[in-house]
């Protein structure tokens, strides 16, 4: 979809373990890779300097892309992916506070060096406004009794840690009210992740960073993982390769404006990589591409 080769280059903006950037690079493309979390950054970075000069890094969100570019001198590149899943190695480490399977701290910061942790969080938050949290971005009906029960329980010192705050999730949620495949508390410990770090924000941002960042003919992905992220970016792919906004009742096109971007097709996960890879049966590839 990127359509990479040599002498290109393209930004990865969720650099993790390194293997769309590699990827990249076996194309013979140049690539800047940009990560939050100072371990994947670390990590990935080890990977991939075989590939010297053409290949090069630095410790960021990739809503601030246009800074870190304009800061290298990179000026504006061919490609721009984003892959907003969070990372197996950040959801198996407990130390991280992502997981309801293991206690590990009250956490959930894609960068632990920046911003406040989940702990922090919940006493800030009041019920209405956790309530909306869990609501909005975990998709979670019983939103209320969750939000007054995590409340409660922080209030008393009683969430030592994840398997902790799992637990109480799971009683505010009446049995039978429990979903079949997934734990009870999946849907708000999405909703508290993307809460603590602005996740969707960070996406807006870039979004609507994409004119500033891709060449014409350049391209930009974004492999989304629920509704939230899909949303957005279909809506803001879609906005960009609008062409005439005249009202449909007028005969002839008024405005003058035509489409300066197009959208590429929607890209889901085969059964092959789903039977390798579960997590990546919600992902969703999306692109788009700019004309002129």
């Amino acid at each position: 979809m990127l359509c990479a080769g040599p002498g290109k280059l393209f930004l990865d903006g969720t650099l993790g373990g390194g293997g769309h950037s590699e990827a990249l690079l076996e194309t013979g493309a140049d690539v800047i890779g940009l990560d939050r979390d100072p371990l994947a950054l670390q990590a990935s970075s080890t990977r991939l300097q075989r590939y010297g000069a053409h290949f090069r890094s630095a410790h960021s969100d990739f809503r601030d892309a246009p800074a870190v570019l304009d800061e290298l001198h990179a000026g504006e590149v061919d490609g721009a992916l984003v892959d907003l899943g969070v990372s197996s190695p950040q959801l198996d480490d407990p130390s991280r506070g992502f997981s309801f399977r293991a206690g590990g701290p009250l956490d959930m910061r894609m960068d632990p060096t920046r911003g406040a942790p989940l702990s922090e969080r919940l006493g800030e938050w009041d019920q209405e406004a956790l309530a909306h949290i869990i609501f909005t971005f975990g998709e979670e009906r019983m939103s209320r009794p969750i939000a007054r029960a995590i409340l409660r329980a922080h209030a008393a010192g009683a969430l030592p840690d994840t398997a902790a705050l799992a637990q109480v999730v799971a009683d505010a949620i009446p049995r039978r009210a429990w979903p079949k495949a997934i734990h009870p508390a999946t849907k708000t410990f999405q909703a508290l992740r993307i809460a603590v770090n602005d996740e969707l924000g960070a996406l807006t941002d870039w979004l609507a960073s994409l004119p500033r960042i891709l060449k014409k003919g350049g391209r930009a992905a974004a492999i989304s993982f629920h509704s939230l992220e899909d949303r957005l970016v279909k809506q803001e792919f879609a906005r960009l390769a609008t062409g005439c906004i005249c009202p449909p009742a007028l005969p002839m096109c008024a405005c003058g404006r035509t489409a300066e971007w197009k959208v590429l097709s929607r890209v889901k996960a085969s059964d092959e990589e789903i039977a390798e890879n579960p997590r990546s049966r919600s992902a969703r590839l999306r692109g788009v591409e700019r004309l002129r």
